[in-house]
This record gives structure tokens, C-alpha cells and sequence, in this order.
């Protein structure tokens, strides 16, 4: 049998990560609340702190009060240290997008500008990118949403047609060398945001769904807590679900009221049957306010009662969206544990 180990640096660096997570959570600490809140030794904490004070990423601030013994210095989390940038693509009406949002560790935002543009492709991303990391100098991941469906490194489906099938993670890569690069789908990042927001209980599954007028229809999951992205990132995708139409027709039904609500009922019906929410969002420009009782009422009608999630309409997620994209982005910073096997 395979017994997990982990190397001497693994181990440091999983250390590491605990002290700035419990510094980043707690505001300040010692050495010995840090050492207790992570259940590290105090030798320990002091070594890392020592590091970390000397990297820049921690801040001594000097030493408590003396309550009578040896006064204790005392440690903050250095959240502008390095920044990241969070970009959002989107294309909406015809209209083309690209938010550029730069936030601190901390994920608090120190620019935030939206671009409206004649198209999109990959050399206007990577002037935006550029004149965004000549600015700030420390920029230690980006993180970027799009309309689509990103396999690996490449996007395979695209809402913006000069974007489908590039390598953009991999020639973002190549580009901003020792960046960390996240490229994600928007319904996947909005989901992460609105289910932080929300605040739901703990390991409940959750949906957003949305019906934008001219693009297909699509979806993102959180399943026990966690988001789900699928084998091939290909979950959401729910303009692929079996209506017995094709997807152009789809697009014909969310033109109009009527048969978009039934289209919508469908939708809805086969996300509560395969993950059973606790609630679904619904969102998109094909999606009114006074739709709400009548698409509750078709899910009932094929429902039980006791499996029925709350339904909610929010057409703007923009911020949530945003929180979302932050969010992840951030944690592609968190060194994360991994078992390594010994063979």
C-alpha cells in the first residue's frame, strides 16, 4: 500500500500558507496566538514570520504592552504587497466589453474601468494586460472571465468568435512569466459570487441560470459547497440539454415571452432533478421581474413541493460576478496541500 508523504519543502510551504491565512483572517497576531490558531509550534511561527517580514509580505509592528513579562511582537497581514488583475470579457447586444478590475491580497479593489471596444481578440487583451502591469509592478496573478468554455489552457467555446479555439492561458503564460494565469467561465465565477454573498448554509448546492436574448442559454453549479466545473469543464452548458429543438431554435423561443417561459420551466425543471438546489438564481436579458410566479408555478406543476428550491430573479450579477473572478483568483495564490505518493 501507497503511504502519503510529504517533502521537507511541501511541508514549509503548507506552514507558510497557515500563517498568512490565519494573519490575512485574524487582522494581527503573535507568535503564540499564531502558533495556537494554527497549531504550529511557536519556533516555528517565528521562523516563517522572520521570512515573511523580510519578503515583505508581513508587517512587524513592533511590540505589545507589557502586561509584565516579555513584551511579544506583534505581526500583520501585508495585503498590498502585490496586487492582481481581474478581467471580465463580454459581449452583450452587440456591444463588447472588457472590465479591468486591480485588487490588493485582500481582494479590495484599487482600479476598476470599463472598456468598451469594436471587438475583442487576444492582442487587445494583451495590451490591456500590458499597460496594466507596467503600472503596478508586483503583479502576481490574472485572473479573466469569459463567455465560453475554457478546456485546459484554450477556449473551446466562445460567445466571441475571435476568442474561440485560441491558447490564451498559454500564451498569457508565456507572456507574464511567474504570473499565475486563471481563465474561467463567467456563469461559473457568478455562481462562486452570488452562493459567497448569499451566505447559504454550508455545503448546499446552488444554481444560476441565465437566458441572454441572442446567446444560448447557460448555467453554474455549487455542489456541496464546492463549484462544479465537470470532466471537461463542460457543466453549464445547458443549451445542449435535450428539448427536442435545436440550439437556434432556442434562441427564436427566448425572443419571445410565451415560449420563453416554457423553455425557461424546462431548464429549470431538469437542474432541480440532477442536483436539487436549495435555490436557483435566474438572470438575462430575456428575463422580467413578473416572470417569476409563472415559471414557479410550471416547476411545481412537476415538482414535489418538499424537492422545490427558491426561485429568485437578479438581472444584474455584475458585482457578483466580479466577486466571484476576485475571489478565485486569489485562491490560485493559496498554495494548496497535494499528497504525494511514495512509490
Amino acid at each position: 500500500m501507497n503511504v502519503p508523504t510529504h517533502s521537507t519543502q511541501h511541508v514549509k510551504k503548507i506552514n507558510t500558507e497557515l500563517v498568512k491565512q490565519t494573519l490575512r483572517t485574524n487582522t494581527t497576531g503573535t507568535k503564540a496566538s499564531i502558533a495556537r490558531l494554527t497549531g504550529l509550534s511557536v519556533a516555528t511561527c517565528g521562523t516563517i514570520l522572520n521570512e515573511l517580514v523580510h519578503s515583505g509580505e508581513i508587517i512587524d509592528l513592533g511590540t505589545d504592552e507589557s502586561s509584565g513579562g516579555r513584551p511579544a511582537n506583534r505581526y500583520r497581514f501585508n495585503a498590498d504587497y502585490a496586487s492582481m488583475i481581474c478581467m471580465i470579457v463580454r459581449t452583450e447586444g452587440g456591444v463588447h466589453t472588457i472590465t479591468c478590475a486591480v485588487a490588493n491580497l485582500n481582494g479590495e479593489l484599487a482600479e476598476h474601468e470599463i472598456h468598451t471596444l469594436e471587438q475583442i481578440d487576444v492582442p487587445i487583451i494583451e495590451q490591456l494586460l500590458d499597460d496594466l502591469t507596467q503600472t503596478y509592478t508586483h503583479v502576481r496573478a490574472i485572473g479573466i472571465g469569459i463567455p465560453g468554455v475554457a478546456l485546459g489552457d484554450t477556449i473551446v467555446i466562445c460567445d466571441v468568435p475571435q476568442l474561440s479555439n485560441q491558447p490564451l492561458a498559454s500564451l498569457l503564460k508565456q507572456r507574464y512569466e511567474g504570473i499565475e494565469i486563471l481563465l474561467e467561465n463567467d456563469m461559473n465565477l457568478t455562481v462562486y459570487g452570488l452562493y459567497q454573498q448569499l451566505q447559504l448554509e454550508q455545503d448546499r448546492n446552488f444554481a444560476i441560470v441565465t437566458f441572454p436574448r441572442n446567446h444560448y442559454p447557460g448555467a453554474g453549479f455549487i455542489v456541496n459547497g464546492q463549484p462544479m466545473n465537470g470532466n471537461s469543464y463542460f457543466s453549464g452548458e445547458i443549451s445542449y440539454l435535450p428539448y427536442g429543438v435545436s440550439r437556434e431554435q432556442q434562441l427564436e423561443f427566448l425572443q419571445s415571452a410565451e415560449q420563453a417561459a416554457e423553455f425557461i420551466v424546462q431548464s429549470l425543471v431538469s437542474i432541480i432533478a440532477i442536483i436539487n438546489p436549495v435555490q436557483i438564481v435566474i438572470t438575462g436579458d430575456s428575463i422580467t421581474a413578473d416572470m417569476l410566479s409563472k415559471l414557479d408555478a410550471g416547476c411545481r406543476a412537476i415538482i414535489p413541493a418538499e424537492h422545490m428550491p427558491t426561485l429568485l430573479i437578479q438581472n444584474d450579477t455584475r458585482s457578483e460576478y466580479l466577486s466571484g473572478l476576485i475571489t478565485a483568483t486569489l485562491e490560485r495564490l493559496t498554495y494548496h496541500i497535494q499528497l504525494i505518493q511514495r512509490r
